[in-house]
């Protein structure tokens, strides 16, 4: 766990920290990271746990808009992982050279002073 106590936190804190280590954790992350992002996250998205003082409340306007963010982060990532491993044999996912090989195939001439943007527009056009 991250260092210093969790004490200070809310039960819907702890819980929701809990579920995103695991969902990190069900993805392959070390644990030790996970719940680093977890706490992050919770921390981001509530402005920490429950302390005392002027100051230290986060408004309620800025917890929204973390929320918000932590939210459409994860679901533009979620569909970038989702669009590479539904096109693992696209030509974007490529290397330079894997497509270099590939034009060689193809005789592309002029191939060897193309960007890897110019070979795919070349290896789509033939």
């Amino acid at each position: 766990m991250p260092i210093g106590s969790k004490a200070k936190y809310s039960q819907s804190q702890k819980r929701k920290a809990a579920h995103i280590e695991s969902s990190y954790e069900h993805k392959g992350m070390p644990e030790k990271k996970a719940t680093a992002i977890a706490w992050a996250t919770v921390n981001k998205q509530s402005g920490g746990g429950e302390r005392s003082g002027s100051g230290t409340h986060k408004p309620q306007r800025d917890k929204a808009a973390a929320r918000r963010n932590s939210a459409q982060h994860a679901a533009a990532s979620q569909l970038e992982n989702q669009r590479a491993k539904a096109a693992p044999n696209s030509l974007e996912s490529q290397t330079k050279v894997e497509l270099l090989a590939m034009a060689r195939l193809r005789h592309i001439s002029g191939r060897s002073n193309m960007s890897k943007q110019e070979l795919i527009l070349a290896l789509r056009r033939k």
